[in-house]
C-alpha cells in the first residue's frame, strides 16, 4: 500500500495486550499500577513498555521488520515517524538549531537531547559504576556493558551489539550505504550527523571545550571520552592482557591486536586493516588525495591529524 513518501509492508495485526477488551479500549490501571507493565516487557532484552503497542513496535528492532520504506533511497524504518524524520535528510530540512554551537536538527527531541551536551545535565545514573547519562535509553544500553548482554546480532558476520541502532549502523559496513558525501574532500558517510562532525575537520570548529585543561573538541562524545583522562575512569578491561580503556569501542578495536582480525581490506592492493578509518586513510596513498589544506600556508595533508600537528608546530602563534 502506498502512502505519500512511504511504502508500507503488510504485517499481521498485533496480539491484544493485557487489559484490552475485544470491543473497547484498554481497561484503566488502578492507582497502584506501574507506568510500565510487567506484561509489556521484552523477552529478548528486558526493556519494559507502558503499552502492548509500544512493545510490538520495539520487537521490530529484534526481528529486523521495517515496514516503512523510503521511496527515494529504499531505506526502511520501524515506524512512520522515523521515516518522516528520515525524509528530511533528502530535503535538507533542519529547522531546530542549537543556539550554542549552531548544530541543526530535524527533530525538536534531538535538539533537546543535544542541549544536554552543553548544559552537562545527566540525570540518569548507573548504580553499578556511577556513570551518568542524558537519556534513560543510554543508561539501559550501558547496563548491558556490565551484564555482557548483546541481544542485537548481525546476520552477516555474527557481531553482536547492545543497541539496535548500533546494529543498524554496522549493517551499512556490509551494504556500503554511504549517501552523505563531503563536498570538500569526497569522503562519504552513512549518517548525516557523522558528515556534520567531519565537516569540522575542514572548518577547524571545536565547540566542545574541556573546563579542566582547555582542550577543545569537534564532538561532544570526544569531550566526554577526554574527561575520563582526568577522572582516570577506564572501566573496559581486556581479559587477555589487562589493558583498560575508557570506551567499549576502544576495547573492541584493541582485541583485534590479539585476534589478528583485519576485516577491512583494500581492493587495490589487498592490504587489510583492523579499522575502517585506517583503510580510508590508506586509500589516499593510491589516489594521492590530500583534502586537508592549511589555510595559512596552503600545505595539504591526507589526514586531518597531520594537519592539526602542522598547525600546532608551524602556526601556533597565529
Amino acid at each position: 500500500m502506498a502512502l505519500g513518501n512511504k511504502r508500507i509492508r503488510q504485517e499481521a495485526p498485533a496480539e491484544k495486550g493485557p487489559g484490552e477488551d475485544e470491543g473497547g479500549p484498554p481497561r484503566k490501571k488502578g492507582a497502584a499500577g506501574s507506568a510500565k507493565d510487567k506484561n509489556c516487557e521484552c523477552t529478548m532484552c528486558g526493556k519494559a513498555f507502558s503499552a502492548p503497542s509500544k512493545l510490538a513496535l520495539h520487537m521490530r528492532s529484534h526481528t529486523g521488520y521495517r515496514p516503512f520504506e523510503c521511496e527515494t533511497c529504499g531505506k526502511a524504518f520501524l515506524s512512520h515517524g522515523h521515516l518522516t524524520s528520515h525524509m528530511r535528510t533528502h530535503s535538507g530540512e533542519r529547522t531546530r538549531k542549537c543556539t550554542t554551537c549552531g548544530k541543526a536538527f530535524t527533530q525538536s527531541g534531538s535538539l533537546a537531547r543535544h542541549m544536554r551536551t552543553h548544559s552537562g545535565d545527566r540525570p540518569h545514573k548507573c548504580e553499578t559504576c556511577g556513570k551518568t547519562f542524558t537519556e534513560s535509553g543510554h543508561l539501559a544500553a550501558h547496563m548491558r556493558t556490565h551484564s555482557g548482554d548483546r541481544p542485537f546480532v548481525c546476520s552477516t558476520c555474527g557481531k553482536a551489539f547492545t543497541q539496535s541502532g548500533s546494529l543498524a549502523r554496522h549493517m551499512r559496513t556490509h551494504s556500503g550505504d554511504r549517501q552523505h558525501k563531503c563536498e570538500t574532500c569526497g569522503k562519504a558517510f552513512s549518517e548525516s550527523g557523522n558528515l556534520a562532525n567531519h565537516m569540522r575537520t575542514h572548518s577547524g570548529d571545536r565547540p566542545h571545550k574541556c573546563e579542566t585543561c582547555g582542550k577543545a573538541f569537534s564532538e561532544s562524545g570526544s569531550l566526554a571520552v577526554h574527561m575520563r583522562t582526568h577522572s582516570g575512569d577506564r572501566q573496559f578491561e581486556c581479559e587477555t592482557c589487562g589493558k583498560a580503556f575508557s570506551e567499549s569501542g576502544s576495547l573492541a578495536r584493541h582485541m583485534r591486536t590479539h585476534s589478528g582480525d583485519r576485516p577491512f581490506e583494500c581492493e587495490t592492493c589487498g592490504k587489510a586493516f583492523s579499522e575502517s578509518g585506517n583503510l580510508t586513510r590508506h586509500m589516499r596513498t593510491h589516489s594521492g588525495d590530500r583534502p586537508f589544506e592549511c589555510e595559512t600556508c596552503g600545505k595539504a595533508f591526507s589526514d586531518s591529524g597531520n594537519l592539526t600537528k602542522h598547525r600546532t608546530k608551524f602556526h601556533a602563534d597565529l
